[in-house]
């Protein structure tokens, strides 16, 4: 049925896309810095299940997004190496829809943790 060798590999491309993001696109570092932050966060204080579960559909969220706008600017830069006025419009839009995945994250861990930061300043 299953393929384990080919099951390996492609976990094994997986990783391996992963650790070069992480090496070489500092956007994502500084994401997933914040990202175990906002996980620490999220298991310290005590909310509830359905609070856990956004807070982690947004973490990885943004991840995945971060990972696709750089794969499009890597992308465009080697379909396109020449500076074309259209590839820097793809890219814009790219990096537009992730700032405003960013800021609809920020926006709604504010409104999750909020009471939770604010009782410890009490």
């Amino acid at each position: 049925m299953f393929n384990t060798k080919l099951l390996k590999r492609s976990f094994k491309d997986a990783y391996r896309g992963l650790i070069y993001t992480f090496r070489y696109e500092q956007n994502f570092r500084i994401e997933v810095i914040i990202a175990v932050l906002v996980l620490f966060a999220t298991f310290y204080f005590p909310l509830s299940l359905g609070q856990r579960i956004v807070i982690l559909v947004i973490v990885f969220s943004i991840l995945i997004l971060e990972i696709i706008n750089s794969l499009l600017e890597r992308l465009i830069d080697f379909l396109k190496p020449k500076i074309d006025r259209t590839a820097g419009i793809i890219k814009d839009m790219a990096a537009g829809a992730l700032l405003l995945a960013v800021i609809a994250s920020v926006i709604i861990g504010v409104m999750i943790f909020y009471p939770y930061i604010k009782q410890l300043f009490l």
